[in-house]
């Protein structure tokens, strides 16, 4: 295809590297199929031990070297990787929509969400601010300052290719960190081309072998990572399991950890909701990226008054997706990300009905010619209770569970009681009801929002949520300090030597 040839990518990819530099290594052949045909994209080599030393040594001694060029020199650089990302927009984004099989707009759309970072992180970069602080010592000055961590361990899930990467890194670089990156293995392709991208403008400005460092393989390299007392932070983007497996390794180290986790999230449809807003909103949530998003609308509160009409028009909406190759721009849902995805899709189809719940638009998988080779099931919507198990879960697939409720404090406590905590809505007019949910007593996610869905973020904004979600932030806001250590400084510039709190000390 044309545009992995316009992204330098070949039929055998190495996926070890420092940067510009790509590492010989032993490690096993990762295959990439496109859930969208099943065809072979191509194949990549995984990282082995002496090639994941390499990359953390070249790392290290990057660092020494990055720390010192001044921020608004690294954000220089930075603006030049969203330059090229601009340039690269169409094939990369076709590569996205390929090989994790969303729609191509959404495709692109990530590939924006690179682009936009770019532009965060360039003007950030001359806004990491510390604060002065008056001292209660005469003659003292303190402030405090933000430094560097070091090597920034990224761990992303196949779902955000490139996008949450690019969220982790940019930042990471403008504070003066360099990063390595373990891509998911189901994705390997679009961190090999990323990689391709950032080493030709990190050639042209001279920018140290080792800032930008690649990693591919399974669960085994990133266990690595988690274990590792050389990476101060890793950043890991994945299922609830997955983060805490992560969280007790990286904190027996000592180390700090940012993790963005499950979502279970839910909109609240009032009765005075704008059921055309509301409707927009919940299916595009539901079934966009095929219901594998950690933003996705999974649960639909609905308030009972308006319920059946609210029902009929999900219904009506449904019969009007268009399902199939994600290229094809016409088409609104496309594939599963692999065999395993549909599985799990038709397992938690079965736990609904075993619980009782009533399935309004029926699930399944699709077959024929259309969908030969890919992992294609149908968008379905499930009456069901807050207290079913499967409801409790997160399903990374096109399930839509519909719930009633009689008042707004019953919405919101629905709302709560699921482990997970990172994106919620509600989709009313009534200034009460918008303000209660967005206060203390309201969402205890990350992320409420008012007439819009759950699913998306805007990169000006912090992204993350709380209870099993992880309690990461990422991307915009201050979220650039998880990337660098706080130092608190005091100055005397004085010929005595008072101590604080007014203590006496004679010698």
């Amino acid at each position: 295809m044309e545009f992995l040839q316009q992204l330098h990518l070949e039929s055998n990819n190495g996926g070890t590297s420092t940067g510009s530099q790509w590492i010989k290594s032993k490690g096993l052949l990762i295959e990439s199929f496109s859930p969208v045909d099943g065809k072979l994209i191509g194949k990549v080599t995984a990282t082995d031990k002496e090639s994941y030393e390499d990359v953390i040594t070249s790392a290290q001694k990057a660092f020494k070297e990055w720390r010192h060029w001044p921020a608004p020199k690294r954000g220089e650089i930075v603006r030049q990787i969203g330059e090229a990302l601009r340039a690269k927009k169409e094939p990369l984004g076709k590569l996205v929509s390929y090989e994790m099989g969303k729609s191509l707009q959404e495709g692109y759309g990530e590939v924006q969400e690179m682009i936009d970072i770019c532009d965060f992180a360039g003007g950030l970069s001359r806004q990491l601010h510390g604060l002065t602080m008056h001292s209660e010592r005469p003659s003292h000055r303190m402030y405090e300052q933000w430094h560097p961590l070091g090597v920034v361990g990224i761990i992303s899930a196949f779902n955000f290719p490139v996008a949450v990467w690019s969220w982790n890194t940019m930042l990471s670089w403008v504070c003066g960190d360099v990063c390595i990156w373990k891509p998911s293995e189901k994705t390997p392709l679009c961190a090999v081309a990323c990689q391709h991208i950032i080493a030709e403008v990190f050639k042209k400005n001279n920018v140290p072998e080792g800032v930008s460092g690649l990693i591919i393989g399974e669960r085994e390299v990133g266990e690595w990572m988690a274990n590792d007392t050389r990476i101060p932070l890793i950043s890991a983007t994945g299922s609830t399991r997955m983060g805490k497996a992560v969280s007790v390794a990286v904190a027996a180290r000592l180390g700090r950890s940012l993790l963005e986790l499950g979502g279970n999230n839910a909109i609240i449809i009032s009765q005075d909701a704008d059921l055309d807003i509301a409707i927009l909103g919940s299916v595009f949530g539901a079934v966009g990226t095929a219901g594998q998003r950690c933003t996705s609308t999974r649960r639909l509160i609905i308030h009972e008054s308006i319920y059946d009409k609210v029902k009929d028009k999900l219904v009506a909406a449904y019969k009007q997706l268009k399902i199939g190759d994600p290229l094809n721009e016409k088409n609104h849902v496309g594939p599963l990300i692999d065999n395993q995805a549909v599985d799990l899709y038709l397992q938690s189809i079965e736990a609904c009905k075993k619980e009782g719940g009533n399935f309004v638009v029926e699930g399944g998988t699709l077959t024929g010619e259309n969908f030969e080779g890919g992992c294609y099931v149908k968008p379905c919507i499930a009456e069901a209770k807050p207290d079913f198990k499967i409801v409790q879960h997160e399903t990374f697939a096109p399930i839509l569970y519909l719930l009633k409720y009689k008042t707004i404090d019953e919405a919101v406590e629905i709302q709560n009681n699921v482990p997970q905590g990172l994106s919620s809505s509600i989709m009313t007019l009534n200034l009460r009801e918008a303000e209660k949910f967005l206060s203390s007593s309201g969402s205890d996610c990350g992320i409420a929002n008012v007439n819009i869905g759950t699913s998306g973020a805007e990169i000006g904004g912090a992204f993350g949520g709380e209870k099993e979600t992880g309690g990461g932030r990422e991307s915009g806001s201050d979220a650039w300090r998880v990337y660098m250590r706080r130092q608190t400084n005091t100055i005397n510039y004085s010929t005595n030597l008072p101590l604080a709190q007014g203590i006496k000390f004679d010698i």
